[in-house]
Formats: C-alpha cells, structure tokens, sequence
C-alpha cells in the first residue's frame, strides 16, 4: 500500500522523533491532505517506536469525513477529534507540547467563489490558535502552515525574504493576504508574548487523497489520469513550477517543528519542472493525449529556493515522475 510504504519512508528519516514522545500534539484541518498525513505519521510512530504514545488532538470540522479518513483508526485511544469551526475559540483544550495550525481553504477554485470563507481561517482561526498557545504553559513549537502564495506577484526562484506585489481589490488575493496576516500575527505572538512560532511556506505539494476537484493543475492532472480522459492544457504550458511530493514534504514539516529556528519561515519546494513537460510525461505514462492552447498567457516561474531547509538537513528525493505514479496507485488502491 503506498500510504503505509509512505509512512515508513517519512519515520526513517533521520529526525528527533524522540521529542514526540509522550506529546500531546494539536493539530487543526486535520482532515487536509497535508495536516492528514502528519496524523498518520505520529500514529504510526506509536506502532513502531514509542513506548510512550504520542496523543494527538484532531480539530475537524467534518466529522464524518474525519471518520472516512482515519477509518483505520477509530478505535486508537491516541487520536481523539474535536469537531468545531476554527473561527470559534478553541475551548475546553488541556494543555499541549505542540500546535500545528493547518486548517485552510487552499484550493483556488474558492478565492472567487467563497472568500470569505477563504480568509477567516487564515486570520479569525490563527487568532484563536495563538490565543490558545499564549495560555499554555508546556508549549514548544507553534508552527503556522503558510503558503508560497505569501511572496506575490514575482516570479524566479523564490527566497524567504523576496516579495512581490499583492492588489487587495481582487478576490483571489484572500487566500495570499490572509496567510501573509496569519504570518505577522504569529511573529507578533512571539514578539509580545514568547509564543515559540515558527513557519512553513509549502508550493505545490501533492499526493494521495489530494482533491481531484482542487483547481490546481496537479490535481487536474491525476483527476483526467483516474478518469481516463486525456489531458487538456489551456496555453502552451512553457510555465514552471516546483511539485513536491506528499511523503517528503511531511519530513520537511516535521524537521522544522522539531529542529527549525523559532520565528523563521521556511520554503518547502520540490522539483521544478513546466506544465507542457508535466503533462507530456504523464500521457506518455498512461496512454493519454495532450491538447494545448494556441497561446501562453504570460510564461511564469515560481520556484522556490529551499537552500535555508536544507541546511538543516532536508532535501527531496521522490522524483515527479515517481511521485505521480505513486499518487495514482494510491487512488486505484482506495478503489
């Protein structure tokens, strides 16, 4: 099964897990793709490695999707669910070692659609999460899932301290603008009252139980290969992006709760590769056809440099062309 063979990649990576150990752990979206596969990573550390368990705190909103999920684990007494909107206070919460603030709307087919709903839990919930870590009194790490969205209108490879451009008068910016407020507020938490924060900025990660509605192309692209329908690219498809497969990006996000410097933010990147060159690999793979545009509307590369995670010891290796065979395997495995 890829999740399980998944699972033992991430926890061989070279880690404190130790510092899990016996931890209560916060985790909020927990039924996201991202936040999910952190769940099941700790749960899978209890099984393998911990006398201790680990225990881990779920904030859903959907609890019936939480239970389609983690169907697996229903009956493990380390995972417990708190089903509540994150832009409610988070009440009645014991104290805990490790927040890990993960609930968004990042799919790009709600910036126009529901805005809103967009940006509150990116603000309104962050709020209520570092209010809750400003009352703890064992915390160790906050760390605030952000987005690469937060550098803006630019383009190249992208460091944590190049910005660019942002009009606040288009609805798409919600998604962008809150995560950039939920960042200032999580320093402004560390500045005034010592909440340890620390960020990370993820491009585009995929992976099983990616949404095969999502908007973005990745998702576009595994949806038409599920379906066995050939793929369809709206321009030329010269623009480049970093994809970055779902087991390394759980590494990374775990290496900078565990080993990351407080209140720095890290961009998670994986290979860089154009759209065209994407696409024609895969109908290549799954005997599909290709169709294009007739024009490419503006050539863009957005990458990110993840030299700053790298020093600290992490750097990619799950292949493109690998990590799309093993996210459509997980999808036929679900069947």
């Amino acid at each position: 099964m890829i999740v399980e063979e998944d699972l033992k990649y991430i926890t061989s990576a070279d880690l404190p897990w130790k510092e899990l150990e016996g931890k209560t752990i916060l985790i909020t979206g927990a039924n996201g793709m991202l936040p999910a596969y952190l769940v099941e990573t700790i749960l899978y550390l209890n099984t393998i490695r911990f006398k201790q368990k680990a225990q881990i705190i779920a904030v859903v909103r959907n609890y019936d999707k939480a239970q389609e999920r983690f169907k697996k684990h229903l009956l493990d007494r380390n995972l417990q669910f708190v089903v509540q909107d994150i832009r409610e206070p988070l009440e009645g919460i014991p104290n805990v070692d490790y927040i890990i603030h993960a609930a968004s709307l990042a799919s790009p087919k709600y910036y126009g659609t529901n805005p809103v709903d967009v940006l509150i839990p990116n603000t309104i919930g962050t709020y209520n999460c570092l209010e809750l870590a400003r009352k703890n009194t064992l915390l160790q790490a906050f760390l605030f899932f952000s987005s690469g969205e937060v550098y803006g209108d630019i383009g190249g490879e992208i460091t944590e301290t190049t910005y660019g451009n942002l009009d606040p008068n288009v609805p798409r910016s919600c998604y962008a603008e809150s995560k950039r407020m939920g960042e200032t507020m999580s320093t402004a938490y560390l500045h005034q009252y010592g909440v340890p924060i620390k960020i990370v900025r993820p491009f585009h990660t995929y992976g099983p139980y990616v949404q095969l509605d999502d908007g973005r192309v990745f998702a576009d692209f595994i949806a038409d290969i599920i379906n066995k329908k050939d793929i369809v690219i709206k321009s030329e498809g010269w623009s480049k992006r970093s994809f970055c497969y779902l087991s390394d990006a759980t590494i990374a996000f775990f290496l900078v709760l565990l080993k990351g410097q407080t209140g720095e933010a890290y961009n998670i990147g994986g290979f860089e590769t154009s759209i065209r060159r994407l696409a024609k690999m895969l109908v290549e793979e799954y005997n599909l056809k290709m169709y294009t545009g007739t024009a490419e509307p503006g050539y863009s590369r957005v990458c990110p440099d993840i030299s700053k995670i790298q020093k600290l010891g992490w750097t990619p290796t799950i292949s493109v062309q690998d990590g799309f065979r093993r996210t459509v395997r997980s999808f036929h495995e679900s069947d």
